[in-house]
């Protein structure tokens, strides 16, 4: 007797046959043919999209126009081509077996790395989900609903918070229940992100097209220039800041080099980090392999991520990178300068902070901590801080994405300011939500040995949403700046999994003649080592400057581990 289950198998396997028909077919009728089959089947990178396209990355974007502005368009767009080409990879890998990468990782290459990566990816999804429930909370408590769930609403600030809260999570985890409900159930859940994402490059993509026809218009010539890499960068400030700090005097010009270039690596690497995160890399194959895909789709893959991964995601950051750089970059705002009430507590918070670290600098450790003891004299000594030392300091405020839709008012108007930009902000960080717990039911599965699917995945699924708590940790703080610590911490993890694929494109044990050879092969070592080598200084300078000596501890214990495991392996077989 057929059951429901068994036909459903069927009329799955029935798709892929239909799809793998479609694409060989396609293949023989020319290049336009075979465009329009990769439209029709695209999908694995729209989930890729979703999650690319999150707080972090808006977060990321932000600050680089904060703190570059145009010129340092170029991080995002450098990092996610190094990004597709390590996701290309372990598609590749994963197609050309059929095997589920956490199982051909651990017989195939070293089990320490299968290991490292399922674990590091969850730490990052839990970690990562924390800000997007909080940013996604924000933006309909201040920007679109702030008279019915606001601070100043009748619900109150904490009410209103649970409310929006409780609904995210009521909708993120009915749309993961959508997917795992089968073929059908899988198409539903792409249409839903490919309307997410869309989304959210429409809304960016009017803030800049309404910003170009306003009457300050756009520097289109220093934007072009802005997608020109320049490394010099990560040692010294955009060169836009060098009048204020030649004004504040040479005797403070160490310090000043120092702050601005500390929070513009740390800036670059958050947007590094969010353009491909190891959660994503642990994403991908199995998306892929739940729809049944194998050897003919490799192309199709190569596709899905150049298109509906790339494309949208350079779009926006780009957009929000160009709003921010517009609005922010080397202006400080009166308001602040003038202690105004009106200025949010969190701006205020992170202005006096740099003034502080401006007044230990120049005082020494002892006489500053001493002064510390007396908050009306460390008071006294902020506001005598020259005006110049003071405008640098409001320059690179952390401000958010709110403060950002409260600029573009004069040029858009209040309504496309906050709501179209709200929208925006909105699918960023629900996308974002929805695809973390996916992932999470992916390793937890993997790690426990279970069936993908089902309901083992959907409770593992359940994760990610420790990420609800975020609202309630971080109140009173910038919350877009949470963001970037957290995205420093993943990138902190990034190697691992390119190093892992870098071992798998060249394992005759894994892939057999499917390995590439000849100069396929050279090409693709080519691109994955200097993308691992990108990787892999970024997470060095991020472990290095948040944990010192533990962290380079840390990466000792778990590289010899992994030699450990890999000499047991060898001499095994």
């Amino acid at each position: 007797m057929t059951t429901d289950s068994d036909q459903a198998i069927a009329v799955s396997r029935q798709r892929v046959e239909d799809d793998r028909q479609l694409i060989r077919e396609a293949r023989g009728a020319g290049p336009f043919a075979m465009l329009g089959a990769f439209v029709k089947l695209s999908g694995p990178g729209w989930l890729q999209s979703a999650i690319t396209l999150g707080g972090g990355s808006l977060a990321g974007s932000l600050y680089l126009g904060v703190v570059g502005g145009y010129s340092l368009l170029w991080v995002q767009l450098v990092a996610i081509v190094f990004g597709v080409v390590m996701l290309c990879a372990i598609s590749y890998a994963s197609l050309s077996t059929g095997e589920r990468p956490f199982k051909a990782i651990n017989e195939h290459i070293n089990p320490v790395l299968a290991w490292g990566w399922a674990i590091a990816t969850l730490a990052a999804n839990m970690v990562w989900s924390l800000p997007q429930f909080s940013l996604a909370t924000a933006v309909v408590q201040q920007n679109l609903l702030p008279g019915v769930v606001g601070a100043e609403s009748p619900m109150g600030d904490m009410w209103g918070m649970t409310v929006v809260c409780g609904i995210i999570l009521i909708v993120t985890v009915s749309i993961v229940w959508v997917y795992d409900s089968g073929g059908r159930g899988i198409r539903i859940f792409d249409g839903l992100l490919k309307i997410l994402v869309g989304l959210i490059v429409l809304s960016f993509f009017g803030v800049v097209i309404r910003l170009s026809t306003s009457t300050e218009g756009l520097p289109w010539g220093e934007i072009a220039a802005g997608f020109v890499p320049d490394l010099t960068q990560w040692s010294r400030p955009a060169d836009t800041f060098e009048p204020y700090i030649a004004a504040a005097g040479e005797a403070h010009r160490l310090f000043w080099n120092h702050e601005i270039v500390s929070l513009q690596r740390n800036v670059m690497i958050a947007a590094i980090a969010t353009a491909v995160g190891i959660n994503m890399t642990f994403l991908l194959p199995y998306s892929m392999l739940n729809r049944g895909w194998g050897r003919d789709f490799r192309g199709m893959a190569i596709f899905d991520l150049s298109t509906a991964m790339a494309i949208p995601f350079v779009l926006v950051t780009s957009c929000v990178v160009i709003a921010s750089a517009s609005q922010f970059h080397a202006k400080a705002d009166d308001a602040l300068l003038a202690n105004s009430p009106a200025v949010p507590p969190a701006q205020v918070g992170s202005y006096e902070g740099t003034l502080k670290k401006r007044l230990k600098a120049e005082m020494g450790d002892d006489v500053f901590a001493s002064l510390s003891t007396n908050p009306d004299q460390l008071h006294a000594a902020i506001e005598a801080l020259p005006d110049e030392d003071k405008r640098l300091a409001a320059m690179i405020v952390k401000r958010d994405a709110f403060a950002l839709a409260q600029s573009l008012e004069p040029l858009t108007g209040k309504t496309f300011a906050n709501v179209i930009f709200g929208v925006g902000v909105l699918g960023m960080a629900v996308s974002s939500i929805i695809i973390l717990m996916l992932i999470s039911g992916f390793v937890i599965c993997e790690m426990l040995g279970l069936p993908q699917g089902g309901m083992p995945h959907r409770l593992g699924c359940m994760a990610a949403t420790v990420g609800a708590l975020g609202p309630f940790l971080w109140q009173g703080n910038t919350k877009f700046w949470l963001a970037v610590p957290t995205s420093v911490f993943g990138m902190a993890l990034l190697p691992i999994a390119y190093i892992t694929f870098l071992l798998m494109m060249n394992s005759r044990s894994l892939l057999g003649d499917q390995r590439p050879h000849g100069p396929r092969r050279v090409v693709w070592n080519i691109c994955m080592i200097v993308a691992t080598a990108f990787a892999t200084a970024a997470a060095s300078w991020s472990v290095w400057s948040k944990a010192h000596w533990y962290g380079v501890a840390g990466v000792a214990v778990f590289v010899a581990l992994a030699l450990v495991a890999k000499a047991r392996q060898t001499a095994a077989a």
